[in-house]
């Protein structure tokens, strides 16, 4: 038997899927750079002409992965599921303690809320992020 009469199998891999995890990292890539942009300030006012767009951007990226996700037939929602909950509650808690710095270094006004709002993607982009691609190798429910 040669190489090139092996049978084909098909598994999860050969699957095509939509670029949530690409999205997604978008995503948390301008939140990143916002954040970076408002702790630059703190704890003074900063600009919110240059944080607000990437707020927006970040969110209509996080939405569309999102959409993508859930229009999914073949997938293995139970690995997804699984995954996304522990990452989830260790983002939250992540997000919680850099909130908890900014808080603390009398940050007020329209930078805590633009922060706040970017670690809200920041908490979920990245456990999207992680599941999607554990749950993409595994067997579809």
């Amino acid at each position: 038997m040669s190489i090139d009469s092996a049978p084909v199998t098909s598994n999860s891999v050969d699957r095509p899927y939509p670029p949530v995890a690409w999205l997604s990292t978008g995503a948390l890539c301008l939140v990143i750079f916002g954040g970076i942009f408002l702790a630059s300030y703190a704890p003074r006012q900063a600009p919110v002409g240059v944080t607000f767009p990437l707020l927006g951007l970040a969110s209509a990226l996080l939405l569309s992965s999102f959409i993508q996700l859930v229009r999914l037939k073949e997938f293995s929602w139970t690995t997804f599921v699984t995954v996304f909950k522990w990452a989830l509650l260790a983002y939250v808690i992540t997000s919680g303690m850099i909130e908890f710095a900014f808080v603390r270094d009398h940050t007020r006004g329209s930078s805590l809320v633009l922060v706040s709002l970017m670690l809200v993607i920041f908490a979920v982009s990245v456990p999207i992020t992680i599941a999607f691609t554990v749950a993409r190798y595994a067997e579809p429910d």
